[in-house]
């Protein structure tokens, strides 16, 4: 197969690591807006079936023409406001394509246009979005009736590595960091919508621990919208209690509500002599520096899900559990890897027959878990299941 994979960052050098030691992939176009660092990179595979392509991903006419070229598949790694443009254009080139972004309406409108053509177009197939919800999907059914949901997706240094006064270091864009830190989120308790203000994401009321085998205590606060997610797994009027989290180690929260108090995390500019910055874009300047990983320092990649409910009349608890870690040979990070492969994954599964779906498709109704675990077990990721009786309350 021949893919094209768009966008040179972190996650697409873990991409074209993947494919170019793939048996299955015969040639990996790689296509990005700077040919000399992407030259450079590309060098030092010596492989063959890498090739480089220039690219323009404001040029509609090209981006089509590059994907017409004969690719099976594009996996889209660009930054999140190509997104549309990019699936219009495989689209119009019939080409399958995978991104990791959350699946807008614009995506979604691409969806009758695509199955006519006989285009899979997968969106929100990275990390989390993307291995959260299949493993979600698989957890949801191996219960006859849910009652709670709660999935994690977090990325974070390992104990060694967080000797810092955040306890934290850097893996994708702090900018972004900070954008999940400050918005609003909803969850389920007790069978009713809560709103959680943007302010109070941090509060001790809406942050609880969970123990993690290997690594210990960690503290979870809430991440986004959980509920879109009840919909699209199809759960009932049983389920009570339903969240979505963010780990990180303890006292990590308690640092960012005093920031947030002080209104370090406000975009609305302050005059500072001859200088109008936002408190956010200072706070993000001032400590980015200082967040990143050393050569021999490793973040881990980790995913939660648990649900909760009934199976063969029995209170059942299942909890499944992916860990990855830096691989320090390549030096590529466990979020990288954990982004950039799992596209990739994604275009190969398309390609091969595996997601037999066309139009736009979904990870957490489209991808099946047996073969996307056995192809995550041979990148070194592991995923690990528990079940056991549930008290309930």
């Amino acid at each position: 197969m021949k893919i094209l994979v768009m966008g040179l960052g972190m996650q697409g050098r873990a991409a074209l690591h993947y494919l170019a030691a793939s048996r299955e992939v015969a040639e990996v176009i790689v296509a990005d807006n700077n040919p000399v660092q992407a030259k450079m990179y590309i060098k030092k595979y010596g492989n063959r079936k890498v090739r480089f392509a220039v690219m323009d991903a404001q040029n509609r006419k090209a981006l089509t023409g590059l994907m017409a070229s004969g690719v099976d598949a594009v996996v889209d790694l660009l930054p999140a406001c190509f997104a549309e443009p990019v699936a219009r254009a495989a689209v119009e080139a019939g080409v399958h394509l995978v991104n990791t972004f959350y699946a807008n309406d614009a995506i979604q409108q691409l969806g009758k246009e695509a199955a006519r053509k006989g285009v899979a177009i997968l969106p929100e197939f990275g990390f989390d979005p993307g291995m959260d919800l299949v493993i979600g999907a698989q957890a949801l059914s191996e219960l006859d009736e849910v009652h709670e949901f709660y999935s994690y997706g977090s990325g974070f240094p390992e104990p060694k590595a967080s000797a810092n006064p955040l306890r934290y270091k850097i893996t994708w864009t702090f900018d972004g960091v900070l954008k999940s830190y400050y918005r609003q989120a909803h969850v389920l308790k007790a069978g009713r919508e809560v709103v959680i203000p943007a302010d109070e994401m941090f509060a001790p009321a809406n942050i609880h621990t969970v123990n993690v085998a290997f690594l210990g205590e960690l503290e979870a606060f809430p991440n986004g919208n959980a509920l879109k997610y009840k919909e699209l797994f199809g759960l009932g009027a049983s389920l009570q209690n339903m969240g979505r989290f963010v780990m990180r180690w303890p006292g990590h929260c308690a640092f960012w509500k005093k920031m947030v108090d002080l209104h370090f995390m406000d975009e609305k500019l302050l005059q500072i002599g001859s200088l109008r910055i936002a408190p956010r874009t200072f706070l993000c300047k001032l400590l980015e520096p200082q967040l990143r990983y050393a050569k021999t320092e490793r973040d881990v990649a980790y995913i939660r899900v648990d649900v909760r409910g009934l199976k063969n009349g029995r209170r059942t608890r299942v909890i499944y559990e992916l860990f990855d870690y830096r691989d320090l040979a390549t030096g590529l990070m466990a979020m990288n890897r954990a982004v950039g492969y799992t596209a990739c994954i994604g275009a190969k599964m398309i390609v091969r027959g595996d997601i037999a779906g066309r139009g736009v498709l979904s990870p957490a109704r489209d991808v099946n878990f047996l073969v996307f675990r056995d192809e995550i077990k041979k990148c070194g990721m592991r995923i690990r299941r528990k079940e056991s009786f549930w008290k309930g309350k």
